[in-house]
């Protein structure tokens, strides 16, 4: 008599889902990279530091990335991610109407800077930390900034601005201001007023007859 598929398995026919492995050393290094450099900076965060807490060798780092820099670059990517990851739900959230879709971005910001351990912008201290233009984490960081400019000139455009490219670098000048005296000020201080500042900017610039 043939065995059929089913011998050996459990009631119902079906097999076990396989269990989760543990994380491979490369996810564990760039999650423990991301923690380290978002927190106490990437120039401070040495690579003894990153494998200790990754639970992995130093050679086990460099095989999965050439230097500290390419890691670097690869946590900024991540970042980069969670970024758009936030944005664009808020865009979702308010999918035909542009203003209330950067204002849900903006009041989200101001509520996260209330958190604990927030540093504002990963891409933005990034390009604090390196000024050379052709370092890898810089790149990274200028790229998304650029994009993100473009983004906003594209809601301020579909807003009915007057002159989009102008709102549009306002709110970028918003946002990023907001990033930095978060980190001084705290949640208190001026990023309480982000989104009203941002509605403010934004309903000066749109066109009227």
């Amino acid at each position: 008599m043939k065995k059929t598929l089913q011998a050996g398995l459990p009631p119902g026919g079906r097999a076990p889902a396989p269990k989760a492995g543990p994380p491979r050393a490369a996810d564990r290094i760039r999650s423990s990279a991301r923690d380290l450099f978002y927190h106490q900076g990437i120039r401070a965060v040495g690579v003894d530091a990153i494998v200790a807490e990754a639970g992995v060798t130093k050679p086990s780092l460099y095989r999965s990335f050439a230097s500290k820099d390419d890691l670097a670059a690869a946590y900024l990517q991540d970042y980069e991610l969670e970024f758009w990851h936030r944005f664009d739900a808020a865009a979702e959230a308010h999918p035909d109407d542009p203003r209330a879709q950067i204002l849900a971005y903006f009041t989200g910001l101001a509520q996260r800077a209330g958190l604990p351990g927030y540093r504002g912008c990963g891409l933005t201290n990034a390009c604090i930390e390196y000024p050379a233009p052709d370092h890898p984490a810089r790149q990274v960081s200028v790229a998304n900034k650029r994009k993100v400019r473009e983004r906003l000139a594209d809601l301020a455009r579909r807003m009915g601005a007057r002159d989009p490219d102008a709102l549009g670098d306002g709110l970028q000048l918003l946002l990023e201001g907001a990033y930095v005296s978060s980190q001084i000020l705290g949640a208190k201080g001026p990023i309480r007023h982000l989104a009203d500042v941002a509605a403010c900017l934004i309903d000066a610039s749109l066109a009227r007859d």
